[in-house]
């Protein structure tokens, strides 16, 4: 299906950010997947319903590559819960639910605002686990709250804070211990990047491990990107019966 594509500028550039408007909302989707991957974390907004069952699909595949994306979605309005109304952008069923039921299986975590006591905290939850997963999360805000004022927003953006993450270093000593063994007694070893580097952010020391070591390197299709392929010791994709040929 063709769609138009726009880019508005808008006052958010002034927070380093850019909105990028597009009028269909699987484009708004792969555009927040493509944005995720070069700069670590993307969004996308889309209405309530249509525009949520639409961009489902790019949202699972975001899910599937391990990429946080925080999709956000125009909720019915706060007064029409419990109405049992039935609502345009609906499937004529005064079920306001089936989105986020459908969403529960491509999300790590899912918030539903109709109330801005707690959106704050809703808010900063959802966006914690989106990061520390590195997994797509969905928020439902209810239209007639978008622009509502509340105490708990300030101008002053609040860090988010984040559980550090404890590596056991005596497994890790042994672990490196076995690995090198392993390689060392190897007569033509290769060093296969995958697409879970992403998110280890281990890009970088798997590129001085290749580099110190000297082995060939190869690729998995879904790692594309993440490993120049102008290296001198780089040998082509790995993907089963489908390598390059010197890679199967």
């Amino acid at each position: 299906m063709a769609s138009t594509t726009y880019h508005k500028a808008s006052s958010s550039q002034t927070l380093g950010q850019h909105l990028a408007c597009r009028l269909f909302q699987l484009n708004a989707g792969y555009a927040a997947d493509g944005y995720a991957r070069a700069r670590g974390v993307g969004a996308c907004v889309v209405t309530f319903r249509v525009g949520g069952l639409s961009i489902l699909n790019p949202i699972a595949g975001a899910y599937s590559e391990d990429l946080p994306v925080i999709c956000i979605v125009g909720g019915p309005n706060s007064n029409d819960y419990g109405s049992n109304r039935i609502l345009h952008h609906t499937l004529g069923l005064p079920d306001f639910f089936q989105e986020l039921r459908c969403f529960q299986a491509v999300t790590c975590h899912q918030a539903i605002i109709n109330d801005l006591q707690y959106a704050q905290e809703q808010i900063d939850k959802a966006n914690t686990k989106c990061l520390e997963e590195s997994k797509p999360v969905y928020i439902s805000i209810s239209c007639n709250l978008a622009t509502t004022p509340h105490p708990s927003f300030i101008p002053d953006p609040i860090p988010l804070i984040f559980s550090s993450k404890i590596s056991n270093h005596m497994a890790l000593k042994l672990a490196v211990e076995a690995t090198a063994e392993i390689l060392n007694k190897a007569r033509n070893p290769v060093l296969v990047a995958g697409p879970r580097l992403r998110v280890a952010k281990a890009c970088n020391a798997f590129l001085q491990l290749a580099d110190s070591c000297g082995y060939a390197i190869s690729v998995m299709p879904a790692a594309k990107g993440l490993v120049p392929e102008n290296l001198p010791n780089f040998i082509g994709t790995y993907w089963g019966a489908a390598s390059t040929s010197f890679c199967a």
